[in-house]
């Protein structure tokens, strides 16, 4: 039985690049609701999926074949066999060791699969590190959407253990999902119609909204060809702006020099900035990165929390008391400068105060706060150290454009035993 699978061999949009390489602007009068973890966002995505009478749009990093990835494919399975157009964007790499048995049964079903720069493993090693599909989105009936960080895998529930992540994403109902349902077609290859509330923006849009209107949305991505520093321009614009308070709860920090100083910036002129990190790692390299920025950063008053009760898997920010972000992107050079990203940015005061008091109970409950005066340890060690690991990371996305990289298509390929 052969198993469809279409390949999408690109670190870029596809060759339609007028039709697919889109900015979408501020969309009000919507409803969001924050999901913080598995266990408010699996039921709220698997029931949307469960009564789709029309479409589902699903991009994702990581789908394990584990309890949350069988009730994802039964779900996935059934509405296809209904009759609801189901499209499944998954990354290669991330998504590499699906087995063909679990690929045949959605394809059987009818499910469009579709593998972004999927590899065969070199000497048991996969090689496709690098500029990967790390969106995490799902849109249902062009009526509501979802968009954060979390995987369709069981280590985001908490009965997982000690490894369960800690991680954050949204349900929007309103005009925004049209956007986001305009930009999940035109990403997966599908035909994109002009309708009503879908606007392509010639010029882009400021990331800070005007209005003082709640409920205002604006899905902002990066990619490899004209969008590469929108996510981090919307930071660093955000920043510039900040009055109050700032919080940023990211899984890996290391970013560039205008984000950093806008941070240090903000805590000069008196905002409450706090930075809530990564303490129980789950890639060590990235903690040892984070706390090479923690001298630079402390000194000028910013707070910084090391979050130690689990991994901390969050991409979220919020700024004075209406900004908010949510998203899949990190703040590190694989996100801001190699990865396929997508967040949205929020206008609301409600939202703000939700996401704000998580993250304050989150920070006082289980972190630990670095002193701002550290005394020296091993100051030599660490100096060089600092060093290495300053300017590998600074320069990893250069080394990383030594690559090859692929030609923008979407493949169709059918093999009867294909190893993603």
């Amino acid at each position: 039985m052969n198993v469809a699978v279409e390949h999408i061999a690109t670190d870029q949009p596809p060759d339609d690049a007028k039709a697919r390489d889109l900015d979408y602007g501020w969309q009000s009068g919507n409803r969001i609701e924050l999901l913080e973890n598995g266990e408010a966002y699996f039921p709220k995505v698997f029931e949307a999926m469960r009564v789709a009478q029309r479409e589902i749009l699903l991009e994702t990093f990581i789908l394990f074949e584990d309890k949350v990835g069988f009730e994802l494919k039964a779900i996935l399975i059934d509405a296809a066999q209904r009759g609801v157009k189901v499209v499944a964007s998954l990354d290669g790499f991330g998504c590499g060791e699906l087995s063909t048995a679990f690929l045949r049964e959605l394809a059987e079903a009818g499910v469009v699969v579709q593998m972004f720069d999927p590899a065969s493993k070199t000497l048991g090693i996969r090689t496709n590190w690098f500029r990967r599909l790390h969106r995490k989105i799902v849109v249902v009936d062009a009526s509501v959407a979802f968009i954060g960080g979390i995987n369709f895998s069981a280590d985001h529930l908490g009965d997982f253990g000690p490894e369960a992540k800690q991680d954050y994403a949204v349900q929007i109902v309103g005009p925004a999902v049209a956007d986001l349902h305009h930009f999940a077609l035109a990403q997966s290859g599908r035909q994109v119609r002009t309708r009503r509330g879908w606007r392509r923006r010639e010029q882009r849009p400021t990331p800070w909204a005007t209005s003082d209107e709640n409920g205002l949305v604006r899905l902002i991505y990066r990619d490899n060809v004209q969008h590469r520093d929108d996510i981090e321009e919307a930071y660093i614009h955000a920043l510039s702006k900040a009055r109050t308070r700032a919080v940023i709860a990211n899984a890996y920090f290391f970013p560039g020099y205008r984000l950093l100083r806008e941070i240090r910036n903000a805590a000069r002129r008196g905002v409450h900035v706090q930075l809530i990190m990564q303490g129980q790692p789950d890639v060590l390299l990235a903690k040892l990165a984070a706390r090479m920025l923690y001298d630079y950063l402390l000194k000028d008053g910013v707070v910084i929390h090391e979050y130690c009760q689990r991994p901390l898997h969050g991409k979220v920010a919020l700024i004075d008391d209406d900004w908010s972000t949510v998203g899949s992107s990190n703040l590190d050079p694989l996100s801001l400068a190699l990865n396929l990203e997508a967040n949205v940015l929020i206008r609301d005061r409600a939202f703000n105060q939700q996401l704000y008091e998580s993250l304050e109970a989150l920070a006082r409950d289980h972190c630990q706060t670095m002193p701002a005066k550290r005394k020296p340890r091993l100051w030599l060690w660490r100096l060089t150290v600092g060093f290495l690991v300053f300017h590998v990371m600074r320069h990893f996305p250069a080394l990383t454009g030594w690559l090859p990289a692929h030609k923008p298509r979407l493949k169709p390929i059918e093999s009867p035993a294909h190893d993603v």
